[in-house]
């Protein structure tokens, strides 16, 4: 963590590795963070930080063949620059953007979305089933990545780590970092791709190594980042909680030990991101040998978007000055079809128009070139005041077979109940609809055997205790009866492998499309 704070200061490798040993330096580094936590507070909260951030990626982007089609300047001209660009600019998710604009990037036309030739491409998982996206990384786009992870250590100011923390290693669980070159770009996991721009600096404390981390095979990753694992002094674990885990698991394996603080002592800080931490949080406790603190990130290959900011709230605050414009579409029927297909007349809100407890889709216009994106995922406010956010669900993870309107939350939430009054572990699970015989398919996956039958009863529940419509449907039979079954836990990351989507940011879809579910029984044999 030394690092990440005074890289700037021009001082040989060898000073700062030895001011990086003395005890003072922590205790410096540790008040730094909580001086930089309360100056921090309550700034880029303000909506004109979002009219400012708007107006410059406009004006940066004006002379842009999408600037020009749609008029930037005309916008920046205008009064109300905010009603303006809406008005003038459709709201499209990838498969859109990527036909009407992105393919002219991935085919080295310059000033297309952004000034000049886009260098990078961050290919994101997307779900197993659908081609990977290939999402534009520009330099401004870095600078913001390496500006709020620097930010976001100012949050570990309310957890009161040790002194020692700040002076030991970060490892980031996560892609390649030897993107492929293709025609005059190159395309890589994002977390690749920030790696490779890395300050030398920064380098000797950030794990894993620069060979390690150019590895592509997921499972010779795994095994390297084993054998090294004594050899680092880890404090802060990042990256999904899947993979996370399964490192960890690995190297209490493989060492013969109780707990993964036999091996990393100094651990105590887990950043993680991108699914819901809850279904795996009895596993995480296991390989835990004392508390892990943990804090929540929004980050995608699409931009930083969030992170937790405050130990005591489960919302992570909006990075409002930060390259991105956010906007909220309400998720309901006036705006989305049954598919969760985005509506033409659908209506956008600004950050300074939304309420708490509703679930919005995320829309981002940002400094890569994404202009009125639909990212995909669903968001709720638990503190409009101050513009905390958490995920609750993904617009196209969504059931609604027969009118149940079920979502990615209800499902998680029944799921956490269940195990808790059950008192087991699913650390995996997905399901489909089958609307031959209009019910649903659950498949739950442990190391351990359940009685499937009592678990889906008490999941079935919990379902109709937090979700009317579900609850409605069910008490007719106008949903039949869920249907489960179990299958070993392992089988869900050999299912990625096979599709090629073994670790880093890849992610297994809880709820799967039809086509989905016919490869994934297939997988299975059932």
């Amino acid at each position: 963590m030394f690092f990440l704070y005074f890289a700037w200061i021009k001082l040989p490798l060898w000073l700062l590795k030895f001011l990086e040993t003395m005890p003072i330096i922590g205790k410096l580094l540790k008040k730094t963070t909580e001086f930089s936590a309360r100056r921090g507070a309550l700034k880029g909260l303000d909506f004109k930080d979002q009219i400012k951030v708007l107006s410059k990626i406009l004006y940066f982007a004006e002379e842009t063949k999408f600037g020009q089609h749609y008029d930037f300047q005309s916008i920046l001209d205008s009064e109300n620059r905010v009603e303006n660009f809406q008005k003038a600019i459709p709201i499209r998710d990838y498969d859109q953007f990527y036909k009407d604009w992105l393919h002219r990037c991935l085919e080295d036309e310059a000033d297309v979305i952004w000034p000049g030739k886009i260098k990078y491409f961050a290919l994101s998982s997307g779900t197993t089933g659908s081609p990977s996206k290939r999402i534009p990384v520009t330099k401004q786009m870095i600078r913001s990545f390496q500006r709020n992870t620097i930010k976001q250590f100012t949050a570990t100011a309310d957890l009161n780590l040790s002194d020692g923390f700040y002076q030991k290693s970060f490892i980031a669980v996560g892609g390649s970092s030897k993107p492929e070159k293709k025609g005059n770009h190159y395309e890589g996991d994002l977390s690749g791709i920030l790696k490779k721009h890395t300050s030398v600096v920064l380098m000797p404390l950030t794990k894993p190594d620069a060979e390690t981390a150019a590895i592509k095979d997921w499972n010779k990753k795994l095994d390297r980042m084993v054998e090294k694992a004594p050899e680092w002094d880890i404090s802060t674990v990042a990256g999904i909680p899947s993979w996370c885990i399964m490192l960890m698991e690995r190297i209490i394996e493989k060492y013969q030990v109780e707990s993964i603080h036999d091996i990393w002592p100094n651990l105590e800080l887990y950043m993680f991101g991108g699914v819901y931490i809850e279904p795996y949080l009895k596993r995480f406790e296991n390989v835990c040998g004392k508390k892990v603190h943990l804090l929540n990130t929004y980050l995608a290959s699409e931009g930083y978007f969030a992170y937790q900011r405050r130990a005591e709230s489960n919302g992570m605050q909006l990075l409002l000055k930060s390259g991105i414009f956010f906007e909220f579409v309400p998720f309901n029927r006036d705006n989305f079809d049954e598919h969760g297909n985005i509506k033409l007349e659908a209506k956008a809100l600004t950050v300074n128009e939304v309420v708490g407890g509703e679930d919005y889709a995320l829309v981002i216009s940002t400094n890569a070139g994404l202009w009125r994106y639909l990212v995909g995922d669903l968001v709720q406010f638990v503190d409009v005041e101050r513009r905390e956010v958490r995920i609750s669900g993904r617009i196209k993870q969504y059931l609604s077979l027969v009118g149940e309107h079920l979502s990615l939350d209800n499902i998680n939430m029944a799921i956490l109940k269940t195990s808790e009054k059950l008192n087991i572990t699913i650390p995996e699970f997905c399901l489909y609809a089958n609307a031959e015989e209009q019910r649903h398919y659950w498949c739950f996956g442990s190391q351990k055997p359940m009685d499937c039958d009592l678990v889906m009863k008490t999941v079935d529940e919990f379902l109709c205790e937090g979700n009317d419509d579900y609850s409605s449907v069910r008490k007719y039979d106008t949903l039949k009866s869920p249907v489960a079954y179990q299958t070993d836990v392992d089988n869900f990351y050999k299912f990625l492998e096979e599709k090629g989507r073994l670790g880093s940011q890849n992610k297994f879809p809880r709820v799967m499309n039809e086509y989905q579910a016919k490869e994934w029984k297939l997988f299975l044999g059932v």
